[in-house]
């Protein structure tokens, strides 16, 4: 299957970046390259794009589909959790762009053997976003504690019937290991009550996301990284992160707040004697959404916000 994914918000996040020509912008999550192809058609011969995926399917498909622009685009395959070294080994210290579009592709939903969808019943118990991991979902559902497993739905998956699918989960592979969707979606249904399975779409949405999150520790590294990803903006350079979930939104949403705020002093001090500066603005105080017409053409378009930073 060729890697066709349509880009969210692309319009407005190129908008967003306030494209310089001679600029060095960075793509953290490459995907097929839908945005970076956007970034480069507006980039002089000074400007440069280096993007960044852990996918190797992503990396061969947006590596062929910016060929045309030769060396003015450096691909790397790692995790944009690593863009301080992956910098430094550029000899780059500061940038002008750094964009994520976050979650999983289409391209990875709709191979099924890739692991990340609970519509095809044979599909592997997969997930892994990187490769060259060998943990992969099965070993999440198959060696986690009931614990473990029950906080990680609970946490990641926002599950109200969190408990009582763990609960199955477990009772479940005492009689055989988990191996397919299919297996792990009778286990799921059976833990949800009827009238909610027959008014509350697939029942397995999200014990899935919650895996997935998981098994790649996406809050993890979005949380760690965006004040890494501010500190190498230049001068009204623009970090600009597209979220699928309330936990992605929440978390951009803060570390934001945090660098346009980050004085810790009590309210009743005169002046600041914490010494901590602000690094620029939050340039979206309302995140932006899709067009009506995007999210009606484009199903996974529906719950995606866009936020920006301006480095000040």
């Amino acid at each position: 299957m060729a890697f066709e994914h349509r880009p969210v918000l692309l319009d407005e996040t190129i908008d967003s970046l306030n494209i310089r020509s001679n600029g060095i912008y960075v793509d953290g999550t490459l995907g097929g390259g839908g945005h970076a192809s956007e970034v480069c058609r507006r980039l002089g011969e000074g400007g440069r794009l280096i993007g960044i995926d852990q996918d190797a399917d992503a990396i061969r498909a947006a590596s062929e589909r910016l060929r045309r622009y030769g060396e003015q685009v450096t691909v790397v395959r790692d995790n944009y959790e690593n863009i301080e070294t992956i910098l430094a080994d550029l000899h780059v210290d500061r940038v002008d762009g750094i964009y994520l579009d976050l979650g999983v592709s289409s391209y990875q939903l709709d191979t099924a053997e890739r692991g990340f969808t609970y519509r095809e019943e044979d599909a592997p118990l997969d997930m892994r976003m990187d490769q060259r991991s060998t943990r992969t979902a099965a070993d999440i559902v198959n060696t986690c504690t009931e614990q473990e497993l029950y906080r990680i739905i609970r946490d990641y998956g926002e599950d109200r019937f969190a408990k009582n699918i763990a609960k199955h989960i477990v009772k479940r592979r005492q009689e055989k290991p988990f191996e397919t969707a299919g297996e792990l979606n009778e286990a799921i249904r059976a833990a949800i009550p009827a009238k909610v399975r027959a008014t509350g779409g697939h029942p397995s949405k999200r014990t899935y996301q919650a895996i997935r999150i998981e098994l790649n520790r996406e809050l993890e590294v979005l949380n760690r990284s965006i004040d890494t990803m501010i500190g190498h903006l230049a001068l009204g350079g623009r970090l600009s992160i597209i979220t699928f979930h309330s936990l992605e939104d929440r978390i951009v949403k803060t570390r934001f707040r945090l660098n346009e705020h980050p004085c810790t002093c009590p309210p009743e001090f005169p002046v600041c004697m914490c010494g901590k500066k602000s690094m620029g603005r939050v340039v979206t105080r309302k995140p932006i959404l899709p067009s009506d017409e995007e999210a009606e053409t484009n199903p996974r378009a529906k719950s995606a916000k866009l936020r920006v930073f301006e480095r000040g």
